[in-house]
């Protein structure tokens, strides 16, 4: 019951968190970087020369509109110099500071943003300026971080195994307390379903660990990576990191749908691999549903989001592939031994 406790308050905690990207909003409209069908970042990290380029191209916009409403009449002198002077403030990025300059600690962010958000964007910019390219930087990191958390998410990867090896005998407890749903048949099943999984060392709870580290770490990637500028404005071997699939596609840039194919193989075969194959009994099923469904909401949402964002879902669902074909491996090599 405590380690219940202790994960709902952390899943609680982890989606509390979340959610501190703000986007740019002038005349109750969405801004929009029209090249990358991006929306435009409020509280963006820090800034390059591009990034001021493209805010002063935005206002550009804003304020022709303005005088072309001063021209037909459509506002006075007043409004329109009040406009201004708000259009002015509202794409004022003079007191960001510059990419090359960033600290974890400048400014007054929250717990969240600071040690992890704040930490994953330095960490990227550094091993960005060493590569000399942000798109290995994405690479690079996700990848250092999941060999630092290897050993929590191997658990997890232990855990399937150890469910597939116990599926005969929670076959069989399922057959013989099928149609006993009286509270003391019930009560009988849980006790030995919970002595199976003492005998091939099964925790429950530790199937939550996945999920529990996937979930906080994609929030902080995305919006590190969202509030990085200087990773939106980046090429690697060609493709732009910023753009998303959909504003590529109509573009006529259709090689971008190897993003979204591979989002999808590496989404499906890193949750089939993390979880237990032909699962026993109703809650295996509604998990199997529960993870049919996640596979094809992010499905669909890989045509919106940035290839930077893809990039990283690639290498990270990647990884756990690798993880749990090695940890099968392993555990195939201990039966015969």
């Amino acid at each position: 019951m405590n380690k219940i406790k202790k994960f709902i308050i952390l899943a609680i905690f982890a989606v509390l968190l979340t959610g501190c990207t703000k986007y740019k909003t002038y005349n109750n409209e969405n801004v929009i970087f029209e090249t990358t069908g991006q929306r435009v970042v409020d509280n963006i990290l820090c800034k390059t020369e591009e990034t001021e380029k493209q805010f002063n191209e935005i206002k550009e916009k804003y304020k022709n509109e303005l005088d072309n409403k001063l021209t037909e009449n459509s506002i006075s002198k007043e409004e329109y110099d009040q406009k201004i002077i708000e259009l002015n403030e509202e794409f004022d990025i003079s007191n960001v500071v510059s990419c090359s300059e960033f600290s974890v600690f400048s400014g007054n962010d929250g717990l969240w943003t600071t040690l992890f958000v704040k930490t994953l964007a330095w960490l990227i910019i550094k091993i960005g300026i060493i590569t000399k390219n942000y798109g290995w930087a994405i690479i690079l990191v996700t990848i250092l971080i999941r060999l630092l958390l290897y050993p929590l998410t191997k658990k997890t990867a232990m855990q399937s195994e150890n469910l597939n090896a116990a599926k005969s005998k929670l076959d069989k407890l399922e057959l013989k307390y099928r149609n006993r749903d009286d509270q003391q048949s019930q009560m009988l099943k849980a006790q030995e379903m919970m002595a199976i999984y003492k005998q091939y060392n099964i925790n429950p709870m530790s199937g939550c660990l996945f999920a529990l580290i996937q979930i906080p770490l994609f929030f902080a990637f995305y919006e590190a990576l969202y509030r990085l500028p200087v990773i939106l404005e980046e090429n690697f071997f060609g493709i732009n990191l910023g753009i998303t699939p959909l504003t590529a596609f109509k573009n006529g840039q259709y090689y971008y749908i190897i993003f979204i194919v591979l989002v999808i193989v590496a989404t499906y075969f890193s949750f089939k691999l993390n979880s237990s194959t032909n699962p026993s009994g109703q809650q295996a099923q509604q998990t199997k549903m529960m993870t049919n469904i996640s596979i094809i909401m992010i499905s669909f949402a890989s045509f919106t989001i940035s290839t930077g964002i893809a990039l990283y879902w690639i290498i990270n669902s990647s990884f756990t592939i690798v993880q749990n074909l090695i940890v099968k491996r392993s555990k195939k090599n201990e039966h015969i031994a």
